[in-house]
């Protein structure tokens, strides 16, 4: 949590309802534009919504990984460190189901962009725990691997960088359809040596046949055990872009203003002229890699929210009072829902075949 903490003059930072106070409520907001760092020009309003998506992506996430270090868990991986890129992807994006609207092909820190399209914390922690009632996979798959179809979130895979490809899939449909609807792909720095990531680059760029596809990439500078310095010849992987005639751009991700103002001007063009565009994001990865390697806190790195604090706090945007709030309301809201979670099924053997192949006769193999 920040040592500094504020909301303006005027500005109430903690509800007054006695009833279940939310992190809405501790504090109020306005669309005056913010004074001293103008903050490119966002209103107070943009400001605190980001900040609060933030800081319940970071609640959410540290509490994953203490579900996982007391055992009610098998494995954790998470985007601690990536919310001042996840959430303003999130806040920009055109939400809906279906090829009108944009479509979302993730990777397993996503969680930021997940919480600003509107996900409970609780669907995290049911997935997380495996519980029946997780409705992304049904408590089947690993933490964060998410799936919302009302959201056109396709489903988060393991296998790294596949979803590259799958994602100049749906913007094909999306260019067809003629809605100015665009596909949004995010993957780490590491999974760009697949070819999955240079095919993509190929079907987004041919000419003429240009699609409405977001390519991103968050660079926290390591693989699983990989420093980025000794795997990549490029001086930027959005360098790689330009061979492809693809308009690209490097952005400092732990910024969450200089991200929102970034992703909204590619967003723009792509609507615009149904062309690609990519975005390399430098992001931080707080907690390790995922539980494989400990899940402990890197403090030697930039702590995107507790940063975003400082600057609102010198704005006179936020008190420490309402910040203390904040973080109050989204703990409460976390442990809250592990109890929830705690006392709901799990999957049984009988329904291994849902959701499978749906109405298919391969959705069981033991019926041919």
């Amino acid at each position: 949590m920040s040592k500094k903490t504020t909301v303006k003059a005027g500005s109430k930072p903690a509800a007054k309802k006695a009833a279940k106070p939310t992190a809405k409520t501790a504090v109020k907001t306005s669309k005056k534009t913010a004074k001293k760092d103008n903050f490119g020009g966002l209103s107070e309003d943009i400001l605190l919504r980001m900040h609060d998506l933030m800081v319940k992506s970071r609640v959410l996430e540290e509490r994953l990984i203490k579900i996982y270090k007391a055992g009610e868990a098998y494995f954790w991986i998470g985007g601690p460190g990536e919310e001042a890129f996840g959430v303003p992807l999130g806040m920009l994006a055109r939400k809906g189901q279906g090829p009108e609207y944009d479509w979302f092909h993730l990777h397993y820190r996503c969680t930021p962009t997940l919480l600003a399209l509107g996900m409970n914390m609780i669907d995290s922690i049911r997935l997380i725990m495996n519980r029946s009632t997780d409705p992304s996979t049904g408590g089947r798959n690993f933490a964060n691997h998410y799936c919302f179809p009302q959201w056109n979130v396709a489903p988060v895979t393991s296998p790294i960088e596949v979803q590259y490809p799958i994602a100049c899939g749906t913007a094909h449909v999306q260019k067809r359809a003629g809605k100015k609807a665009l596909s949004i792909v995010t993957g780490g720095d590491a999974g760009t040596a697949e070819g999955d990531f240079a095919s993509a680059l190929i079907l987004a760029s041919r000419k003429g046949q240009e699609l409405p596809v977001l390519i991103t990439v968050q660079n926290n500078k390591f693989g699983i055990s990989t420093p980025f310095e000794g795997q990549h010849g490029e001086t930027n992987i959005a360098d790689r872009a330009k061979a492809f005639n693809i308009r690209s751009r490097v952005i400092n991700g732990n910024d969450p203003v200089e991200t929102y103002l970034a992703i909204q001007e590619e967003m723009e063009y792509i609507r615009k002229t149904g062309k690609p565009s990519f975005i390399e994001a430098h992001v931080s990865r707080l907690y390790g890699h995922s539980s494989a390697d400990g899940a402990n806190k890197k403090a030697h790195l930039v702590d995107p929210v507790v940063a975003f604090e400082n600057r609102l706090l010198d704005a006179g945007i936020l008190t420490e009072k309402a910040i203390k709030k904040i973080w109050e309301i989204y703990e409460a809201e976390g442990i809250a829902a592990q109890e929830q979670a705690r006392q709901e099924p799990v999957p049984t053997g009988e329904s291994v075949w849902d959701h499978v192949f749906v109405g298919n006769e391969n959705a069981d193999w033991r019926k041919f």
